[in-house]
Formats: structure tokens, C-alpha cells, sequence
């Protein structure tokens, strides 16, 4: 009989653990997109300040800024995205399922990001004045993905 509760035993917390694995975790991909989102974000706040005459214009900082998007628009996006990472399976995310109902048009859109980046990196160090047009470059490829595919914040 204890042979047979202890085997009882070791099956049922087998099974849960089981059962607790099946549930996947993505952690480490939600904090790797959404850290390329921050980054992202800080370095078109550095040309965006330029851009708007809020800080001093910097050749140097502003071509840094513009090679550092570039190197986040290079990162693969394959292995940040796993089917089942959306706002509707996790929380923690405002990814919808649209990204992988719409997988070709997410990336499509991811590579719009890309070459915007190219085109803010080439204007970056030849002054303020070019960084207007290329910003909203930027900002439109920004919002078309984010209109498509991102919830709105609660």
C-alpha cells in the first residue's frame, strides 16, 4: 500500500509539473522586444529633441543615435515573437494577434522601420535641418506597425 501511495504521489506532482510546463514562458522574449522598444525609444528622443530645437543640435550624438536604430532594426524579430505572446494569451504585452495572423505584413512594416533608420542615419550628421523629414519617416513607420498590431494602452 505505501508503495502504492508513494507512486501515487510522484505521478500526480509529475503530472502538474507536466501540466505546468505545457504553459510556455516567454518571458525572456517579452523583456527582449520590449527593452529594442526602449532603446528605440530613447534614441528618437535624442533626435527628435534636435529635430524640435528642445536640445542642442550634435552631429556626434545625432549620428550615434541613428547607428544605434539602425543596429536595433537588423535584430532578428523571428525568435522575440513565439506564436502564443500576445496580449491575448499573456499579460504584459500589447502585441496583438494580428502580428502572427499577419505575419508578412508585420514584417513588412518591421522593415519600413529599417529602412527609415537607414535614411535618419545618412541625414543625422549633416544638421538639424535634415533631420525633420527623416524623423517623420520614422514616426510613420512607428505608427503604421503600432495602428496594425499594438493595442492601445489601458
Amino acid at each position: 500500500m505505501k508503495k502504492h501511495l508513494s507512486f501515487a504521489i510522484a505521478f500526480a506532482a509529475l503530472g502538474c509539473g507536466t501540466a505546468a510546463m505545457a504553459q510556455d514562458d516567454f518571458s525572456g522574449q517579452l523583456k527582449a522586444r520590449q527593452g529594442q522598444f526602449r532603446i528605440m525609444a530613447i534614441n528618437l528622443g535624442i533626435l527628435g529633441g534636435m529635430a524640435q530645437g528642445k536640445t542642442e543640435y550634435n552631429a556626434e550624438a545625432a549620428q550615434a543615435a541613428a547607428d544605434t536604430l539602425v543596429a536595433v532594426s537588423m535584430i532578428q524579430q523571428g525568435p522575440m515573437w513565439p506564436a502564443g505572446s500576445d496580449n491575448m494569451s499573456i499579460d504584459g504585452t500589447r502585441a496583438q494577434p494580428t502580428i502572427w495572423e499577419q505575419n508578412d505584413d508585420f514584417l513588412s512594416k518591421w522593415g519600413d522601420f529599417g529602412t527609415a533608420a537607414l535614411a535618419i542615419q545618412a541625414a543625422a550628421s549633416g544638421g538639424v535641418e535634415g533631420l525633420g523629414p527623416v524623423m517623420g519617416q520614422v514616426g510613420g513607420a512607428c505608427s503604421a506597425c503600432h495602428d496594425a498590431h499594438r493595442a492601445p494602452a489601458n
